[in-house]
């Protein structure tokens, strides 16, 4: 579960690693598992990306940095 961080918090954890780590790519189960959010947490986080435009969503269910796929 994510406890008391906000998703604020998670964002900055999670842009670090896509940063960190060139062509990583996460489904939603995945960023789950590595992080240990429950499936709300998982879905707002990755969505607040995406709306940053930071991630982007694959036709495989994937999602990636923008600017790498």
């Amino acid at each position: 579960m994510a406890g008391h961080t906000d998703i604020k918090d998670w964002a900055l954890l999670v842009r670090a690693e896509y940063l960190e780590i060139p062509g990583l790519s996460l489904t939603q189960p995945q960023v789950q598992r590595l992080w240990n959010l429950d499936a709300l947490t998982a879905e707002a986080l990755l969505a607040a990306l995406v709306d940053l435009k930071f991630l982007k969503r694959t036709t495989r269910g994937a999602y990636v940095r923008t600017e790498v796929a």
